[in-house]
């Protein structure tokens, strides 16, 4: 799906993926679920151009519903894998905390794992071996992206800023749909390691000029950054 021109977005509201191309390559922000491997390839055949042309996967964290189909690209087109230093471990497979679900309703949870069953969310391909990443790295991939910490959601959570597409990938330091209660509109991600921390990195988004704010579950959102934290921390009151 093309949301701006050189801007695309694969998978849905659930769990989603992006694309930005450039006149030099692609990269792919986040991964999604194995099975988003075909919307993959069939949104980059859309636009004229072939798994060849992807130069790199930024992951904004190491959770399995976000490592996808990085390392079937990795393994099998010889494209890097980049994450945080913080989070190269979970990515591989390595433990993670137990954190409280939060609140939920029925529908919406079973939707959630209904969709990530269907996407091959159970045969999660842990990554091994990536490049590890930090805070204000700008990466040798088209359009420059620049890596902006986030911790909180997990340790190495970071948001990925792409001035050539006027857009700030936040991965899970924030959502626009709730997976497990269905709740619309901007708010905390559920699953988070430190809610606390993670409502804090939002402030790191205050100076980021960008009018797309694009999370890994939720529908696009269009404003400004800076208005991002004071969002997020209201929806996070009782």
């Amino acid at each position: 799906m093309e949301l701006a021109p050189h801007l695309h977005r694969i998978g849905n509201d659930i769990v989603a993926a992006y694309v930005v191309e450039a006149p030099e390559g692609i990269t792919v922000i986040d991964a999604g679920l194995p099975g988003h491997w075909r919307d993959l390839r069939a949104e980059v055949a859309a636009m004229g151009r072939s798994l060849h042309d992807i130069r790199g996967v930024v992951l904004t964290h190491g959770d399995s519903d976000h490592l996808g189909f990085a390392e079937r690209l990795r393994a099998d087109h010889g494209v890097p894998v980049y994450v945080h230093a913080a989070d190269a471990d979970r990515a591989g497979g390595g433990d993670k905390p137990k954190v409280a679900m939060g609140p939920m309703r029925l529908g919406a949870t079973m939707g959630f794992f209904a969709y990530a069953l269907r996407k091959g969310g159970v045969r999660t391909r842990y990554v091994s071996e990536v490049i590890e990443v930090a805070d204000g790295d700008v990466l040798p991939l088209p359009g420059s992206p620049v890596v902006i910490g986030m911790p909180g959601h997990s340790p190495g959570s970071i948001a990925v800023h792409v001035p050539f597409v006027d857009a700030v990938f936040v991965g899970d330091a924030l959502t626009t749909r709730h997976v497990l209660t269905g709740r619309r509109g901007i708010q905390p991600a559920p699953f988070t390691d430190e809610p606390a921390v993670a409502l804090d990195s939002l402030d790191r988004l205050s100076d980021i000029h960008a009018s797309w704010i694009l999370p890994g579950h939720g529908a696009p959102w269009r404003g400004s950054p800076a208005d991002v934290a004071a969002a997020v921390r209201s929806a996070a009151r009782p």
